[in-house]
């Protein structure tokens, strides 16, 4: 059963999509070092879809999250207003979250809007990117300056 969170209540249409879509995404993740694949999906304010997955390298710090893979999608084809995301791993007990750099580049485009951690089971928590990072940093504090 989906929990609900009054503060960033979508669509329940769209929400179900958006968690498909991120599991979805998941079976294209590139992880053979971590064994550990994500997918995430990511629904723009006019109610377009973008995917994404993880991205792994030798290198390790060159790799790419899916929440971040799907952010960069979008903003490469123009879109920066977002409603929510989703994001699905195989993590079995715990719903999945977003690493601290992923949630900062989520801030870069709002504070209010909302990300669904899931389980494998359908299950969701549903938080606004200001709760999750709270007090941030983003890009009118720099304006602050001038």
């Amino acid at each position: 059963m989906a929990q609900k969170h009054p503060a960033c209540a979508q669509d329940p249409r769209h929400v179900q999509q958006l968690l498909l879509c991120s599991q979805e995404a998941k079976k294209f993740a590139y992880c053979p070092y971590s064994h550990f694949p994500v997918g995430a999906a990511l629904l723009t304010r006019n109610g377009k879809i973008f995917s994404g997955c993880n991205v792994e390298n030798a290198c390790y710090p060159l790799g790419i999250c899916a929440e971040r893979t799907a952010i960069q999608k979008a903003v490469s084809e123009g879109y920066k207003d977002f409603r929510a995301i989703a994001i699905a791993s195989d993590l079995q007990d715990d719903f999945i979250s977003p690493c601290g750099a992923c949630r900062q580049v989520m801030r870069e485009f709002g504070t209010n809007w909302t990300v669904y951690m899931t389980k494998p089971d359908g299950t969701y928590i549903a938080r606004t990117v200001q709760e999750l990072l709270p007090a941030s940093f983003g890009p009118e504090d720099l304006q602050k300056m001038q």
